[in-house]
């Protein structure tokens, strides 16, 4: 057996220069905690003689996980999908270190970890709206699915990007192809960026304001506030399908 590399070895090799600096392609979670802890992981893994792909089913598995956990009512449930999202997020940080240090990187695992993550976001916003609904099939699960529609709708325009340039034989985006040709869609982007509010939609953020709206609901003895998070999904996803697609147009990311 191999001598399992130290932790300053492991992070000299699988967090290449510019990794924490990429402020579109690493979560600030990433930056500020996860990218710290998750060599520890991944040496474990390592030990444990796991792949990258099978890290990242596993790191599907907690994001689906995370969505059924919000059906357990009260504050347990949301406590525990959060700590799920966690876990999904640790995974999602170890399968990149993991394919770095083995040299097992592929298209298939890239291709994962989109549908990884594809998956895990719309089921947390599906579990939260069944959870609004108490189990009953009310509007707030339909809420609930009508956000997580949205919310893959948002990355399938981004990823389609990718797909359009490729099948024109060009090159992959850039970070100013994604800066619209309007000097006033230029502003209002730069606003959006700034005010996050898209934020809302995505698992780890939802999953900690999941865990705010439950501790509300535990005061009130109901679930006002878990509902109104439903609504704020919902329009927040489909707000942000629109306005992504129009910066998506109005940018030279298809020019």
């Amino acid at each position: 057996m191999s001598t399992l590399p130290s932790i300053a070895e492991l992070r000299a090799k699988v967090h290449p220069p510019g990794l924490l600096e990429r402020r579109s392609g690493e979560h600030w979670a990433g930056r500020l905690y996860m990218r710290r802890l998750s060599p520890y992981a991944t040496r474990v893994f390592l030990a444990l003689g796991l792949s990258p792909n099978q890290l990242t089913g596993l790191m599907i598995l907690a994001g689906l996980a995370a969505g059924v956990a919000l059906l357990w009512p009260g504050l347990p449930g949301a406590i525990l999908a959060a700590l799920l999202v966690q876990l999904y997020l640790l995974l999602d940080c170890s399968d990149g270190e993991l394919a770095r240090w083995t040299g097992q990187t592929s298209v298939t695992g890239v291709y994962l970890d989109r549908v990884g993550h594809y998956f895990s976001e719309a089921a947390l916003l599906v579990g939260l709206g069944f959870r609004a609904a108490s189990g009953e099939p009310t509007g707030y699960a339909v809420l609930g699915l009508a956000a997580a529609l949205g919310a893959i709708l948002i990355k399938a325009e981004t990823d389609l990007v990718d797909v359009a340039r490729a099948r024109s034989g060009r090159a992959a985006v850039t970070e100013e192809d994604a800066e619209p040709r309007a000097p006033t869609l230029a502003r209002l982007r730069r606003i959006g960026l700034v005010l996050r509010f898209y934020r809302l939609i995505l698992a780890i953020e939802l999953s900690l304001v999941v865990v705010a709206a439950a501790v509300v609901d535990a005061f009130r003895g109901d679930l006002a506030a878990t509902r109104v998070l439903v609504v704020a999904t919902a329009v927040v996803a489909g707000v942000q399908v629109v306005l992504h697609l129009v910066s998506v147009l109005a940018s030279r990311r298809l020019a």
